[in-house]
């Protein structure tokens, strides 16, 4: 506890390490650009705060007096952290070093995020993100509940606590075995597959229920007795003879690469996608950093999957 009960300002901190290193108030008060009088009153305020003389004054000038030497290095050592802190304070503001948790659904994180990271952290390489897998619907609760800072799924803009900026529209193939008689076409009328059973996931993943919505629409029905705990899985189970499915768009790019088992076409006259959205709350701290983001990720992803995706418009 101080002799009196106060503690030093930062400012008197500042003053004295000033002081110290040029034992000369003038110079020291031109310097910190206040008047020599002012100077000398906050150091003898903060003498009279700590009891202590820190310095010895004479006709001959001013010597640091033993007490101040051994506070110096300490002194000094707080303007550094001070300096530090502010530094710091401003590369989070401009999102420049920091690590922000990432949720992203099974069905899109493995087949987006190697081909964009890379180059975000070549052009931000202060920015670290914590990816973790989740369904749509936990992501969204992890979000409002602050277990996520951002996340990035299919997710319209239907609560007023998050902020969703739109980042590219995803096309759903529709695949079916390499031997089966629709197989070679680009193709397929939609009315070809009416009463057919398609192959999904389990109802877990929220792919299930837009591959239900379509089928629903189609007249086609969605095998329960036979789903997919992965996209691999229920590729395999097409590959094997078991149904036809839909696969996003990204997965096809990236995981078949030889589809020679495999068939890949697609709905005529009848384009199925899906939009995607880096979402976050709006009371972040770092929303303008997140908006930057969008943009950034868009300049990627238009530059690397222009082949498998459209990169969406922002509307004014």
């Amino acid at each position: 506890m101080f002799f009196n009960g106060k503690a030093p300002s930062l400012n008197q901190i500042r003053y004295f390490v000033t002081v110290a290193k040029h034992l000369n108030f003038r110079r020291a008060a031109q310097i910190l650009g206040i008047s020599q009088p002012t100077l000398t009153s906050q150091i003898s305020t903060l003498e009279t705060n700590l009891g202590l003389v820190l310095f010895e004054r004479s006709r001959s000038g001013t010597l640091l007096s033993a007490q101040g030497k051994a506070l110096l290095e300490y002194a000094d050592a707080v303007l550094q952290s001070t300096m530090q802190f502010g530094e710091m304070a401003q590369s989070l503001t401009q999102g420049d070093s920091t690590t922000y948790r990432l949720g992203i659904p099974p069905t899109l994180g493995p087949y987006l995020l190697p081909h964009i990271l890379p180059d975000i952290h070549r052009l931000r390489p202060g920015l670290k993100f914590y990816v973790r897998e989740a369904a749509p619907k936990q992501l969204l609760q992890g979000l409002l509940a602050g277990e996520f800072d951002i996340t990035l799924s299919p997710m319209s803009n239907r609560d007023s606590q998050i902020q969703t900026q739109p980042l590219f529209i995803e096309p759903l193939k529709f695949v079916l075995p390499a031997d089966h008689p629709m197989s070679g076409r680009d193709f397929i009328e939609p009315e070809e597959i009416r009463g057919q059973k398609i192959l999904a996931l389990e109802d877990r993943h929220h792919f299930h229920y837009q591959v239900q919505e379509i089928c629903a629409q189609l007249g086609a029905n969605v095998d329960r007795d036979y789903e997919g705990t992965s996209l691999d899985t229920l590729r395999q189970m097409v590959v094997m003879g078991m149904g036809m499915a839909f696969l996003p768009g990204l997965y096809v790019h990236s995981e078949l690469h030889h589809p020679e088992a495999l068939h890949v076409c697609e709905l005529a006259d009848m384009p199925i996608v899906r939009q995607h959205m880096l979402a976050w709350r709006n009371t972040s701290p770092a929303r303008a950093t997140f908006r930057d983001l969008a943009s950034l990720m868009r300049n990627v992803i238009s530059d690397r999957l222009q082949t498998a995706v459209s990169v969406s418009e922002l509307t004014p």
